[in-house]
């Protein structure tokens, strides 16, 4: 069974936790106390690679986020060790649960960062466009985000991307709205798709069945703010990797050196891999891990 949070409908707030390995001869105490924290709906989690190198254990299809670069922006790699998706509806309880967290896991994982993230309109990013609109549905949500036919303690795991973008909103704004309907690719209007949108525009370059093979992936992105700062949390669940790496070489203009007009006024200022296990009876299936 997979983690549901992955599958469900975006909550009303969020806050990503992004954990490090502070003391090895820790991290059993801690694995032992994170079962009780993670219900796989309300608290979605993720294994990094340095965790799972730690632990001595091979994960088949995880790996480290790539670097790289679009145009002049830098793509980076930020790894964590684990990573934790608290859904929610109130900020009290958000704070009150990661605290339980902090607590519980230390001294084996110390909290590197949090960022908290709220829904905005019907999903929409906070330059006003719709956000995830081509994501799969149904079955084929099911069959783009998660692991199947490779046995026990892989089944119902997912591969997730987490990347924060920054926007740069008064360079956005300075645009006119055509340029930034052909910059997304769609109009912020009606959210239309335009037939005559440049190869730069966003759309063009992610549209997920123009790859070979397709490269579909369930998006469950939300947005940021911290003080003058904001942008775009994204998180892009698969069956592995491949349908976001994909994206991401295109967006940077690696096939044909056409950089995603995206990069025109965000960056990504962090970019992580994670490796979502599946759950058993209710609790969390680490048995890939030796756990």
């Amino acid at each position: 069974m997979f983690q549901a949070g992955i599958h469900a409908a975006l909550p009303s707030l969020g806050r990503h936790l992004f954990f490090r390995i502070d003391q090895v001869g820790a991290l059993a105490q801690a694995l032992d106390r994170l079962g009780s924290h993670i219900d796989g709906e309300k608290a979605v989690l993720g294994i990094g690679q340095g965790l799972a190198v730690a632990l001595e254990q091979t994960v088949p299809g995880l790996r480290v986020f790539p670097e790289g670069k679009a145009g002049q922006v830098r793509v980076p790699s930020t790894p964590s060790d684990l990573w934790v998706w608290l859904r929610g509806e109130d900020h009290g309880d958000l704070f009150e649960r990661s605290q339980a967290l902090v607590r519980d896991l230390a001294p084996g994982l110390a909290l590197a960062r949090a960022t908290d993230v709220f829904r905005y309109k019907d999903g929409h990013d906070l330059t006003g466009y719709e956000d995830g609109t081509e994501n799969p549905e149904g079955d084929a949500a099911l069959a783009a985000a998660f692991v199947l036919n490779e046995g026990e303690g892989l089944n119902g795991s997912s591969f997730v991307a987490v990347q924060q973008w920054q926007h740069d909103f008064p360079t956005f704004d300075a645009m006119p709205s055509a340029q930034q309907d052909n910059a997304i690719g769609r109009r912020k209007s009606d959210n239309e798709e335009l037939d005559d949108a440049p190869e730069s525009a966003h759309v063009k370059r992610t549209a997920q069945e123009d790859f070979e093979p397709e490269a579909f992936v369930l998006r469950r992105s939300m947005p940021w703010m911290e003080g003058r700062q904001a942008g775009l949390m994204f998180v892009a669940f698969g069956k592995s990797f491949d349908a976001f790496e994909a994206q991401l070489h295109r967006m940077s203009g690696e096939e044909d050196g056409i950089v995603d007009a995206l990069y025109q006024f965000t960056r990504p200022l962090t970019g992580a891999y994670f490796w979502c296990p599946p759950m058993h009876d209710g609790r969390l299936d680490l048995r890939v891990l030796g756990w």
